[in-house]
């Protein structure tokens, strides 16, 4: 089994980088401007493959492990939506071109699949090692579900982000952007210097850790299997991207997308805090998150039909 398991990890990380040359090297080889039509064409190659690979799953690890994945990338996928807001917020305050808004994308999720494997290993290692830390991941994640109902998110503040404020003051930073490089010669003194493109993709990056604090934690309600916890949370992130480009424009017309969230998280932490006592299965799980996100984006287009969504802050 050992050796399955190995040969699974294998497997998957040789699709993944497959899948990122494919992307870099053929569908945006060129830095371009992506547009809705195209965003929502490879929105659904990264949804078909996820839904190809959870049949894969279900086919070679069994049912239950199947229906674990299953949940685990809707919780991801779902969670990686909120993300989307931040991405707006950040763009416009860094005035990032258009044309170079894939390219930090790209960087920053390969980033992500570095950082939260890191925190999926740690996570899985301490619930497998002190089993009561499961109690502080339910409580955490019931705390962080009654902030963001009643309005406590995150706040996301691009002056007062650490990343960026110590980066800027090891590394020059120029004023303006040269096309979609990160970094770039001065002209006279040949010194390197960073580019705002750069800096946001470390505040993007920094960002990432912050929510993975919460999605980790979600998914782990789930299932600690890591190959189960990491394949969901990577399909979820490539996809993201696409998702942006295709949502990024009508994302203000789900409203009440982080009441839904709230409800989410509140339900994996109390299924956390429960959980030596009463066991919830998979598939109730499930059945819970669907329903949660198909009342939630049922609601949301019912408040706003007939209205205009916020596009994305245009380029100063």
């Amino acid at each position: 089994m050992i050796e399955d398991m190995n040969l699974f990890w294998v497997g998957f990380f040789i699709f993944i980088i497959a899948m990122l040359a494919l992307d870099l090297f053929v569908f945006n080889r060129k830095a371009h401007e992506i547009g809705v039509r195209e965003a929502v064409k490879l929105s659904i190659f990264w949804i078909a493959l996820a839904v190809a690979f959870n049949v894969l799953v279900f086919l070679t690890m069994g049912s239950q492990k199947g229906l674990e994945f299953t949940t685990g990338y809707i919780i991801e996928l779902t969670l990686s939506v909120d993300n989307l807001f931040v991405f707006i917020l950040v763009f416009g305050y860094f005035c990032t071109p258009k044309f170079c808004l894939h390219k930090v994308l790209f960087w920053g999720i390969l980033g992500a699949l570095v950082f939260r494997g890191l925190f999926i290993f740690v996570g899985v290692a301490l619930l497998e090692q002190f089993s009561w830390v499961i109690y502080i991941f339910g409580a955490f994640l019931v705390f962080t579900a009654i902030r963001m109902a009643f309005g406590h998110d995150k706040k996301i503040d691009p002056k007062k982000n650490l990343a960026v404020r110590g980066f800027r003051k090891i590394f020059p930073v120029t004023d303006d952007y040269h096309g979609d490089k990160f970094w770039v010669r001065a002209a006279g003194t040949g010194a390197l210097m960073a580019t705002p493109l750069l800096v946001t993709l470390i505040f993007v990056e920094s960002t990432d850790i912050v929510f993975a604090l919460d999605s980790i934690p979600a998914i782990l309600a789930i299932t600690t299997d890591p190959f189960i916890v990491y394949t969901s949370n990577a399909f979820a992130i490539l996809g993201l991207r696409s998702l942006f480009f295709a949502l990024s424009s009508a994302i203000a017309a789900f409203c009440y997308l982080k009441y839904g969230l709230a409800v989410i998280l509140g339900f994996v932490g109390v299924k956390m805090l429960i959980s030596g006592f009463v066991h919830i299965p998979v598939w109730a799980s499930l059945a819970v998150i669907g329903v949660v996100l198909a009342i939630t984006v049922a609601a949301s287009l019912y408040k706003n039909r007939g209205r205009d969504t916020c596009p994305m802050p245009e380029e100063k």
